[in-house]
């Protein structure tokens, strides 16, 4: 499995300086955290979810939740655990009869309600646990959290690797008088259990409930004032230098509509320039499909240190991998930090001639282009992701 799988081998070639990586659930924790890409969630209750992973059906698709929490009603809880072990079990006897390989499936994860439900499903699943990578645990909180994080511990193995995603959207979190000290109480318990936790996500959508908020599909997440303070505290505390971690972008809701309110958030001029009157054309169709905010939020993730997203279209994989991917400058200044990083010298003019590279403050940024470019590779010079988006619009 790997990133941009839409493309063909000859696509790859031609728009990558370094192709980007395969991985599978078994590749190491630091690869994994960078390669779950537009994380697709779906509810539990919907019909032949082994048959679309089974047949590829959504280009690109790296990661996928099935939702056991706010995706479904109260009222179908059994319903869905039911439809689940269906889908679970039939999945498993796909990767038995050899329809896809276990290297081949995306990473899937269930989002659970309780830990009564995770001892009773890993229990009806027996060993066809082994095709999850994870669990997501929402709400996450110090209290409900230790004990889940427990059991998941207790089950992972290196024959079966098991990691948990916890998402941070209770209302301790964002109330700005318990922000703080909640923070520093979950940092804590990670921190215990670090060599199982894949990827600290953000619930937005959870967020902006609780004080009645929805953004329209013009408004990026950093415009809404109570969560861009909430995310930026969530940065601070959890990807700074001493014990980091990889932090997702929060849903984005939207998707196909010809209705416009406010004028279209992404430049013209890159796409001019690039195709001509032909990159109009692909800019007015990412408008029309409501991809202008989505991208500009995409942009303002990247900006924070945030990498991937939770998504809940397939029309936005390619989006989110293809903004993700590391350009051909951000590479070569990465590489030249972390060669130059000998204790010599402390700052040297870019290899573009167009920066200032401070081997110090800029080695852990270096570090994490590394990273990022295993599994989003690195684009050539000639090539942006503007050339991936109009691969994702025409094909």
């Amino acid at each position: 499995m790997r990133l941009f799988s839409n493309l063909y081998d000859d696509e790859i070639k031609k728009y990558f300086f370094k192709p980007p990586s395969r991985f599978s659930k078994h590749s190491p924790r630091e690869v994994l955290a960078y390669g779950l890409g537009g994380t697709l969630y779906m509810p539990a209750t919907k019909k032949n979810i082994h048959q679309d992973i089974l047949t590829k059906k959504h280009a690109g698709l790296t990661s996928l939740v099935i939702c056991l929490e706010d995706a479904i009603g109260d009222n179908e809880v059994e319903k869905a655990e039911n439809m689940l072990i269906k889908e679970l079990s039939s999945l498993y006897e796909g990767l038995e009869k050899g329809f896809i390989d276990l290297d081949e499936l995306p990473l899937i994860f269930i989002r659970i309600r309780s830990l009564q439900q995770l001892v009773s499903l890993s229990e009806r699943l027996g060993e066809r646990l082994s095709i999850l990578t994870g669990i997501v645990i929402p709400k996450f909180r110090k209290e409900n959290g230790e004990p889940i994080l427990e059991a998941i511990a207790n089950k992972k193995s290196l024959k079966n690797p098991l990691y948990a995603l916890p998402i941070l959207e209770s209302k301790e979190i964002i109330y700005q008088e318990t922000r703080i000290q909640e923070l520093f109480e979950i940092k804590q318990l990670l921190d215990r259990y670090q060599e199982i936790i894949l990827n600290v996500r953000i619930g937005a959508t959870d967020f902006s409930g609780l004080f009645g908020i929805r953004r329209s599909p013009d408004t990026t997440v950093y415009e809404i004032a109570v969560i861009r303070d909430c995310i930026a505290d969530i940065i601070n505390m959890f990807v700074r230098l001493d014990s980091p971690y990889v932090v997702s972008g929060p849903v984005w809701e939207y998707f196909s509509s010809a209705e416009r309110v406010l004028k279209p958030q992404i430049r013209q001029t890159p796409f001019i320039e690039k195709y001509g009157e032909e990159g109009v054309k692909v800019r007015q169709q990412l408008i029309g499909n409501h991809m202008d905010g989505f991208i500009r939020e995409i942009l303002m993730d990247i900006a924070n240190g945030i990498v991937g997203k939770t998504i809940i279209h397939p029309t936005h994989i390619q989006a989110v991998q293809a903004l993700n991917a590391v350009s051909y400058e951000e590479y070569h200044d990465a590489l030249h930090i972390i060669t130059e990083s000998n204790g010599e010298i402390g700052v040297l003019k870019s290899t573009f001639s167009n920066k200032m590279n401070e081997l110090k403050p800029h080695l852990y940024w270096a570090q994490k282009m590394m990273l990022k470019s295993v599994t989003y590779g690195v684009l050539r010079n000639e090539y942006t992701y503007i050339d991936l988006l109009k691969q994702n619009v025409y094909v």
